[in-house]
C-alpha cells in the first residue's frame, strides 16, 4: 500500500503471498437491494475473471451500439480476481439483450432481472471476500495468528487505507497523473499516463510507452494492444490534433484527457487525494484510530457529521462503532481538524508543496475536487479462517469503499 508503514496489531507475521492466481482472490458485492423483476431497466449479475468492471461495461455498450452512459455499476472491481457483481443497462428489457455469454470474454452471466431504478455508483452495502494466502510461514500456526489479528481488528477497526487498486497494481501512476492535474501541468499528466514505462510491465506495453516518450505517437499507437484502449484513445486524440494544426498545444492535451470515460478521468485526482489520505492515516495510527482526540471531526455510521460532541460519551460511541474519527480526502473546500491531527493534515499538504485551492484544477475544472472527510477506520464482520495445504484462507465482510488489503497486511505484516 502506498504511503503506509505502520501496523496496529503486534502479532508475528504469517508471511505469504496473495493473488498467486485470480482464483485466490474472490470478491462478491452485497447490494443495498436486489432487482424486483419489474421496470424499464435491466440488471445483469456477472462473475468475471481477469477483467476490470469498466472493461466489461464498455464491451457491453459496444456490442449493443449504446452509449456507455446507459450502463451502470455500484463498484469498480479490479482485474486480478474472481469478482461477482450486478451491472445495469438503462431503458432496455431483458428480452432485448444479446447473449452476453457468447460476446463477453472471461465473463459468466449469472442472472438477468428488470428493475424500476438504475444501478448507480456506491449503491451497495459492502463486499464479501474469500482470499487464499499462499506460502505462509507455518499454516497450522498461521490460522491462529490470523484469527487473533481479526479479533483485534474487530475491536479497534481496520485502518481505512486505499489499496494498490486505487493507484494501479503493476504500474502505480494514477495518483501521479492526478498530482500533475492538481499542479496544472496537463501535458505532464498525459505523458505520465501514456508513457512512463515500468520494467515490470508486459514487453509490448513497455515498448509502446517507450515509443510515446520518444515522440513516436503513431508508432506507439500501432504497437499498443487492445488492452491499452485508454492510452490509444488519448493518442488518437493527439494525432488527430497534430494533423489538423501541427504542433500540439495545452488545449490538445486537455482534449486527450477529456476523451477518457468519465469514471476513469475522475479517478486521477481522486487517486492523488487517496495517496495523501493514506499518509495522514498512517500518522494517525500512531496516536490511535479508535480514540477520540480533542479537535476531531467525527462522522456517524451514515457518514453524517456530528456537530455537537458529548465528550462524556464520545469514546463509548467510538468503541461501539456508532461514530468514527475522520481524516481528509484533501480538496478545495474540505476543512482540517484541530489539535495534533490537524497538524498532521496540514503538514502533509505543506510537504507536497500544494494548497487546498489547487484542487480546483482550473485547467481541467471538471476533474477538480472539493474534498470530503472520510473515516480513518472501518468495521470488519463475518470473519473466518481455515488452513490450506500451503497457507491459509481468510473470509470477511467489509463496507463499500474499503480495501481487503488493509486487513491482509495486518496478517501478513508487509504491504500488499
Amino acid at each position: 500500500m502506498l504511503n503506509v508503514e505502520t501496523f496496529i496489531t503486534d502479532t508475528k507475521p504469517t508471511g505469504g503471498k496473495i493473488r498467486q492466481s485470480n482464483e485466490d482472490f474472490y470478491v462478491e458485492e452485497v447490494p443495498l437491494q436486489l432487482p424486483s423483476g419489474k421496470g424499464q431497466n435491466t440488471w445483469i449479475q456477472i462473475q468475471k475473471n481477469g477483467r476490470t468492471t469498466l472493461d466489461v461495461v464498455l464491451d457491453m455498450a459496444k456490442a449493443m451500439h449504446l452509449s456507455r452512459k446507459r450502463t451502470g455499476f455500484a463498484g469498480m472491481k479490479d482485474r486480478s480476481a474472481i469478482t461477482r457483481q450486478w451491472l445495469c443497462i438503462s431503458n432496455i428489457t431483458p428480452e432485448e439483450l444479446p447473449d452476453f455469454n457468447e460476446i463477453l470474454h472471461n465473463v459468466e452471466i449469472l442472472d438477468i432481472k428488470a428493475n424500476e431504478k438504475k444501478l448507480r455508483m456506491g449503491q451497495l452495502k459492502g463486499n464479501k471476500f474469500k482470499i487464499n494466502i499462499r506460502n505462509t510461514n507455518n499454516p497450522s500456526e498461521d490460522v491462529e495468528i490470523a484469527q487473533e489479528v481479526l479479533e483485534s481488528l474487530k475491536q479497534t477497526g481496520v485502518p481505512n487505507y486505499y489499496g494498490y487498486q486505487r493507484f494501479g497494481e503493476v504500474r502505480s501512476t494514477t495518483h501521479l497523473v492526478g498530482k500533475c492535474l492538481v499542479e496544472g501541468d496537463v501535458k505532464k499528466a498525459v505523458d505520465t499516463y501514456i508513457g512512463n514505462p515500468n520494467p515490470e510491465e508486459h514487453d509490448i506495453h513497455y515498448e509502446a510507452r517507450k515509443l510515446y516518450d520518444e515522440g513516436k505517437l503513431q508508432d506507439a499507437y500501432d504497437l499498443m494492444p487492445k488492452s491499452m484502449r485508454y492510452e490509444k484513445s488519448m493518442i488518437k486524440q493527439l494525432t488527430d490534433s497534430q494533423r489538423k494544426h501541427g504542433n500540439l498545444t495545452e488545449k490538445d492535451y486537455i482534449r486527450a484527457i477529456e476523451s477518457l470515460p468519465k469514471p476513469l478521468k475522475r479517478m486521477f485526482v481522486n487517486a492523488y487525494e487517496s495517496y495523501l489520505f493514506n499518509k495522514i492515516v498512517n500518522e494517525r495510527t500512531k496516536v490511535g484510530i479508535n480514540k477520540y482526540l480533542p479537535g476531531d471531526i467525527i462522522i456517524d455510521s451514515e457518514e453524517h457529521w456530528i456537530h455537537d460532541i458529548d465528550e462524556d460519551t464520545i469514546q463509548d460511541d467510538i468503541d461501539n462503532f456508532k461514530v468514527n474519527p475522520t481524516a481528509p480526502l484533501i480538496g478545495s473546500k474540505v476543512p482540517f481538524a484541530e489539535g495534533i491531527q490537524g497538524e498532521i493534515e496540514q503538514k502533509v499538504v505543506d510537504d507536497e508543496n500544494i494548497t487546498k485551492e489547487d484542487f480546483k484544477c482550473p485547467k481541467t475544472p471538471k476533474l477538480g475536487s472539493h474534498g470530503i472527510r472520510r473515516s480513518v477506520r472501518f468495521k470488519i464482520d463475518d470473519t473466518h479462517v481455515e488452513k490450506l495445504d500451503d497457507g491459509i484462507r481468510v473470509e470477511f465482510f467489509i463496507p463499500r469503499g474499503c480495501y481487503a488489503t488493509s486487513v491482509l497486511r495486518e496478517i501478513i505484516k508487509h504491504n500488499v
